[in-house]
């Protein structure tokens, strides 16, 4: 029983050492529908190209869409490398 707990534990820990965030790109006028679809189908993993384009379309119906959601330190990655491809994202939102 104290095995278990202590489990229990040691996984609240972990998950409190490393918070969760969302990456959220942002619309603009001078990226193209084709370019952002391509940054997100390289650069977030497990993206389809189905949802890659779905989400391009949110993101310019509505301003804004969230691309992926995760680890902290995987997100930042994730932020930085769309940046590098030009497009415009929102500061990394901690959930």
């Amino acid at each position: 029983m104290i095995n278990s707990l202590s489990k229990v534990l040691e996984q609240k820990k972990s998950k409190a050492k490393y918070p969760e965030a969302r990456v959220i790109v942002l619309d603009d006028s001078f990226n193209t529908f084709q370019h952002v679809a391509n940054c997100l189908l390289t650069i977030i993993p497990g993206m389809s190209e189905k949802k890659a384009w779905d989400l391009t379309i949110k993101v310019d119906k509505t301003g804004s869409a969230e691309v992926w959601r995760g680890n902290l330190e995987q997100a930042e990655l994730y932020h930085e490398q769309l940046i590098s491809k030009g497009l415009t994202i929102a500061p990394i939102e901690k959930t």
